[in-house]
């Protein structure tokens, strides 16, 4: 299945989002510490609802131990700098979609480490800054998915 990857996630109600759609999706939620929030956070709780219990949430103190630990995942890093529409890649089991920190995104630092073809925007107007982290997650994980065949979804 897909793993999402939430590098430094700020804002809890985001990652509660992202979490019910984990759970709704079959998809493996991974956190990149340092998180913004604790974990056991109210407002966290409140937009994960009961989802947590049903979702396979991971914490990794930094971006190379999740890469040591998932070596077979080609990470997809979303991003406003990317080139490559989320809708003009193919898909594969076991992608890493890496999403960045609400206020600030993905640090350059980050995204020079990966190919070009693996910076992946989601269209919008060119006056827009950026979309809210849990949509643009269910945006890109539905396309994915789509191009998957839906696999273990009703």
């Amino acid at each position: 299945m897909l793993k999402i990857v939430l590098y430094q996630p700020e804002i809890p109600p985001n990652t509660g989002n992202i979490m019910r759609l984990c759970a709704n999706t079959g998809c493996s939620l991974h956190l990149i510490e340092p998180l913004g929030f604790d974990l056991e956070e109210k407002k966290l709780r409140r937009a994960g609802l009961d989802y947590r219990d049903f979702a396979s949430v991971q914490l990794y103190p930094d971006l190379e131990t999740f890469q040591r630990q998932h070596t077979g995942s080609r990470l997809l890093a979303l991003t406003t700098r990317g080139a490559t529409p989320h809708s003009d890649v193919h898909y594969q089991t076991g992608d890493a979609l890496l999403f960045g920190p609400e206020t600030r995104g993905l640090p350059r630092a980050v995204l020079e480490q990966l190919p070009p073809t693996a910076r992946l925007r989601i269209p919008m107007r060119q006056d827009s800054r950026s979309l809210n982290l849990s949509n643009a997650a269910a945006i890109v994980t539905y396309e994915a998915l789509r191009q998957l065949g839906f696999p273990g979804l009703g």
